[in-house]
């Protein structure tokens, strides 16, 4: 197991809840924030679609489904958060750590296509908002939306209780605009309850029911949730444990609950407004929008509509991001500036939805909204079914483990989910083969068809075969056939050093001092980065190349005064590859890295050279913090 790499490092463990308080609420509300933040996914734009078209559709009557999705996703939520508690571990980690590479790879494709259609539905919806409330047309709000990008790096600069503040509030606005449009509306109560009776009317409600499920029950959550409990500093014993999962429960269904109202408050609206009018035709949120003020008669019905759509938007594109940076880490152990990840994602969603506009026309964006809450439906299962084996397994869960009861109604939940999907796939290939389609397409849609279900038997039973196999050979070890007396330290010829000639050097050098011997020779390695010796490389002789020559040659002039053997090389252009490169044609049998002053591009994207050079080279490597 690899236990280097912690979820959310900037924020792991940030808020100390070991701290003693005489006041239960404060220790309470200490735990507060996680759950709202992945609340937010559950009243994304997304779920607007799916909510409108279900209310203005069939009235009242797919309410019981946002309640049996709620009461699922409540589930769910809490086993992620058991896991981020019990074992430190978000669910992309746990997935890497179980599965074999191929099937993580492809985990981890189906976790970015998830995260995809969530900020399509995030770009899809705050742009219709901003149209709505500005009158902007459509394309210029899904570009505009390009820049909320820069958004996070402000929110994470103070810290995670100050993005949880930002998040809750976006969440009131929400709530509180939708609590108002309802007692404009002013539904009737008795009919309102006959919607909590389960009945699937035609093949049409069956697919918004999906949709109602994929829009709720998010598989991107399920990885936030495991890694944003794990902000929270507890006491790692039995108390302290107990005390986490019984107080992250609380927050979890305090959270879900306000965000059932608002989806309820969502699918209530348009059936009392619209289905009760006749305007069963409401599938789009521009069409609910435009007709709010006329069958209201409020004009302020139609702005606290666009206001809220626009805060559930942004709310959750803080927490999508998070939510990529979680699966990139977990499963590439990839590191990223969140910047460059959100611009990646958020391109991701803005291309399709400029494609339907320009393409199809801005009266297609409410049916692309839909379809992205029906694909996030699609990857449920592959969320969902590792995260029930890990809460399951005693070896590395103990006595927090869940239950039989527990485990037989996920497994439940688990197998109608799949089951729906696959029907509503199976049902909408049929009918796609069945007609006048490409000969080439219809073997495409088998062979995904069939992949599909291969993937979900692997994902069901490779743990169980992989625990089996722990089982059966544990207690059996190699015998060492060393003994630890004829062990000989190692003697380093060349020891090569990666210099950025700051204040760190000093330490490098030491380093590099103690684990060699009288012979060694030493290499002292510089990259410079200067905008010319990026293009030129060694025909570069700018300021910096030559000052940066001159440092060497004082570094190696005292090294020589102590009768030390030192060679001086400098490469040029991309830093990690030049060390690589300058390793490899010297033959050096010892590596020492330590940080690096100069900000170059790859600063930015990666953060560090470290793990780019230990991966490509094959001798030890030492890095000085």
């Amino acid at each position: 197991m690899n236990h280097q790499h912690t979820s959310l490092g900037e924020v792991h463990q940030s808020v100390d809840t070991t701290v003693p308080s005489t006041s239960r609420w404060r220790k309470l509300l200490s735990f507060f924030g996680p759950a709202y933040l992945v609340s937010v996914g559950y009243m994304d734009p997304g779920n607007w679609a799916t909510d409108l078209a279900g209310g203005s559709q069939y009235g009242y009557t797919l309410l019981w489904v946002l309640l049996m999705s709620n009461l699922m996703a409540l589930l769910l939520q809490t086993l992620s958060a058991r896991l981020g508690i019990v074992r430190g571990r978000d669910l992309a980690q746990a997935n890497r750590e179980t599965y074999p590479a191929g099937v993580n790879f492809i985990l981890y494709i189906l976790a970015e296509i998830a995260i995809a259609a969530t900020d399509l539905a995030e770009v899809l919806g705050m742009a219709i908002g901003i149209q709505l409330l500005t009158g902007l047309p459509l394309e210029w709000g899904v570009s505009i939306t390009v820049f909320d990008t820069f958004l996070l790096l402000v929110l994470q600069r103070y810290g995670i209780r100050k993005m949880e503040a930002f998040i809750i509030a976006l969440v009131a606005i929400v709530g509180i605009s939708f609590l108002v449009e309802l007692f404009m509306a002013k539904p009737v109560l008795s009919e309102v309850v006959t919607g909590f009776k389960p009945v699937i009317p035609d093949n049409t409600a069956l697919y918004i029911a999906i949709g109602i499920i994929g829009a709720t029950v998010m598989p991107h959550n399920l990885y936030l949730h495991s890694a944003l409990v794990q902000t929270r500093k507890i006491k790692r014993d039995e108390q302290g444990i107990r005390q986490a999962l019984k107080l992250n429960f609380i927050d979890s269904a305090v959270a879900l609950n306000l965000a059932f109202f608002v989806n309820a408050a969502i699918l209530i609206l348009a059936a009392a407004v619209f289905f009760k009018t006749g305007r069963t035709d409401i599938a789009e949120i521009q069409d609910a929008h435009q007709l709010l003020e006329g069958l209201l008669g409020n004009k302020w019905a139609p702005a606290l509509f666009a206001i809220a759509l626009i805060a559930a938007g942004q709310s959750s594109t803080v927490t999508g991001t998070l939510a990529g940076q979680i699966v990139m880490e977990g499963y590439l152990q990839l590191r990223i500036n969140p910047w460059l990840r959100r611009l990646l994602t958020r391109l991701l969603a803005i291309v399709p939805a400029l494609l339907v506009i320009m393409l199809a026309g801005p009266e297609k964006v409410g049916e692309l909204l839909v379809f992205s809450q029906v694909l996030l439906s699609l990857q449920l299962g592959f969320a969902i079914i590792p995260l029930i084996h890990f809460v399951s397994d005693k070896k590395t869960m103990g006595t927090y483990a869940v239950n039989t009861p527990v485990k037989i109604i996920s497994w439940i939940i688990t197998a109608v989910l799949v089951y729906l999907n696959t029907r509503m796939v199976f049902t909408e290939a049929v009918k796609y083969i069945g007609g006048d389609g490409n000969i080439l397409v219809d073997i495409l849609i088998i062979a995904a068809g069939i992949g599909f279900l291969v993937l979900i038997g692997i994902t069901v039973a490779y743990p169980l075969i992989s625990r089996y196999q722990q089982k059966t050979s544990a207690g059996i070890h190699r015998t060492p056939d060393f003994a630890l007396g004829d062990i000989q330290p190692p003697v380093y010829q060349r020891i090569a050093l990666a210099l950025d000639f700051s204040k760190d050097d000093e330490k490098i050098i030491s380093n590099a001092l103690a684990h060699g011997n009288p012979q060694t020779e030493y290499l002292l390695i510089h990259i410079v980065e200067s905008a010319s010796a990026r293009y030129l490389g060694r025909e570069s002789d700018d300021f910096e190349t030559r000052k940066d020559k001159e440092q060497m040659d004082a570094y190696i002039s005292l090294l020589s005064a102590r009768n030390i053997r030192a060679k001086g090389l400098l490469g040029y252009r991309h830093r990690a590859e030049e060390i690589v490169r300058i390793v490899k044609e010297e033959k050096a049998d010892f590596l020492i890295l330590g940080g690096h002053g100069h900000t170059g591009i790859k600063d930015w994207i990666y953060g560090e050279t470290t793990n780019q050079v230990r991966h490509k080279v094959r001798i030890p490597v030492l890095v000085v913090q």
